[in-house]
């Protein structure tokens, strides 16, 4: 293992950016030798960097072009440097993307607010080494030691709801040949775990498999960046193929209800039609890499790809109520306390609505806002004006004609059921759809 750290080090020295490699490099020297290299390092530097600019230049107008192949080499360039592995356009295993991005965000970090060389502030650790960072030029979140992290969600215990996406943005050195043998090492390991716990303050142990606390733990980028694998509902075990390029990219994974699908670069490479109830997610760095694992733009969303024909389905419900009743009643749109705030999870319910008066362009809706009689009329009655007016906004924000929709409050005048119990006022509060 040792030996595989020097290696990756060297080559992380070669490939990552000047204010990485460099500081890297030159923390690793001692006394006297620090004060003679660093002026030769700064030279190196900044050759290095006036050479990966103009490789990036040469190598954008390629991939315009769609031209393919290495750049040409000198000798000594071919012996200073490991070879690097091609890496396939279009894997054959992969299908046609169908993600959707869920519609509410719980939790996203793009790295931006962060500072260089500090703990990222939206994470919580279980081991090992993190740290901000920049490559090339873009702050990343570098994990080392066995890093073994999470998102820092403050509700205790379970967070991920029936449908939800996970998304994250990871870089990938491709796999390089160890000079002078036929050894592989890979520089990317890394596991995206979904756990089965409601206890957050301990690491889901996976043992190389999935173990009984994870529902999915997907591994990439081990070795050859085609091989990947998974474990699902414990030690079920599946692999795939699929070859990153180097550089930044994209993983996605959509869950909803049973049904797990996972995508590289867009490209839907795991279809899992049955998978156990994630808790909450981490990610895992099994080896002690320097510099070499980065990750950035985490974001978990409410909501998810399609489970067949669910949407259709969705937008009938609608569609029905409004033929046979001629309105829609719902108590899922929730709001804040007291407050006329939409609470993230409303939005779900409301691009159902969203959805049908825009297959239906002529549907005129009075939107109406009600509420239980806890607290009196002069409270009420503007409140539930209030809500109803953000409903109209967040509708006209979905793409919806405002000239369509009249927001309404009818406070706590029309009750529907007993306001004397809990869950007589939960079903008085609710919103309405009148179709005009």
């Amino acid at each position: 293992m040792k030996k595989l750290m020097m290696i990756a080090v060297l080559i992380a020295f070669v490939a990552i950016p000047a204010e990485v490699s460099a500081q890297g490099w030159l923390g690793r020297l001692g006394g006297s030798v620090v004060d003679r290299a660093k002026s030769k390092a700064e030279s190196k530097v900044d050759q290095a960097v006036d050479k990966a600019v103009d490789k990036a230049k040469d190598e954008a107008v390629d991939a315009v072009k769609g031209k393919k192949g290495k750049t040409k080499k000198s000798k000594n360039e071919e012996a200073d440097e490991p070879q690097v592995e091609e890496a396939d356009d279009n894997p054959t295993t992969a299908t046609a993307s169908d993600f959707k991005r869920g519609s509410v965000i719980m939790f996203q970090d793009d790295v931006t607010a962060e500072q260089v060389g500090e703990f990222p502030s939206k994470w919580d650790i279980f081991q090992g080494t993190v740290e901000t960072k920049t490559l090339g030029g873009v702050k990343a979140i570098n994990l080392t030691d066995n890093a073994q992290v999470q998102p820092l969600i403050k509700e205790q215990g379970a967070y991920l709801p029936e449908e939800f996406t996970i998304e994250y943005d990871f870089y990938y050195w491709p796999t390089s040949k160890v000079p002078g043998n036929d050894d592989y090492i890979g520089l990317n390991d890394m596991k995206l775990i979904l756990a089965v716990t409601k206890d957050r303050s301990e690491f889901p142990q996976t043992g190389g498999d999935g173990g009984d606390l994870t529902a999915f733990v997907l591994t990439h980028g081990v070795c050859s960046s085609s091989e990947h694998t998974y474990y699902f509902n414990g030690d079920k075990k599946g692999d795939f193929d699929y070859s990153f390029k180097k550089g930044w990219n994209h993983v996605a994974l959509s869950f909803n209800k049973r049904a797990l699908k996972v995508y590289f670069n867009d490209k839907r490479v795991v279809n899992l039609p049955r998978v156990n109830q994630p808790t909450w997610m981490c990610f895992q760095v099994p080896f002690d890499y320097i510099n070499l694992t980065f990750i950035r733009n985490v974001v978990i969303a409410k909501g998810a790809v399609a489970l067949y024909d669910r949407d259709a389905q969705d937008v009938s419900a609608v569609e029905k109520a409004i033929q046979e009743t001629g309105k829609f009643v719902t108590n899922n749109i929730l709001f804040d306390t007291g407050k006329a705030t939409l609470k993230q999870e409303s939005m779900i319910e409301i691009m159902k609505v969203a959805d049908y008066m825009k297959k239906n362009p002529n549907v005129r809706f009075e939107v109406q806002g009600h509420t239980d009689n806890q607290g009196s009329d002069k409270i009420n009655d503007p409140l539930s004006q209030q809500r109803a007016e953000a409903i109209v906004k967040a509708l006209e924000g979905l793409g919806v004609d405002g000239f369509n929709l009249k927001a309404v409050g009818k406070g706590s005048h029309e009750p529907v059921a007993d306001n004397s119990t809990e869950a007589g006022r939960a079903q008085n509060r609710r919103v309405v759809f009148v179709k005009r």
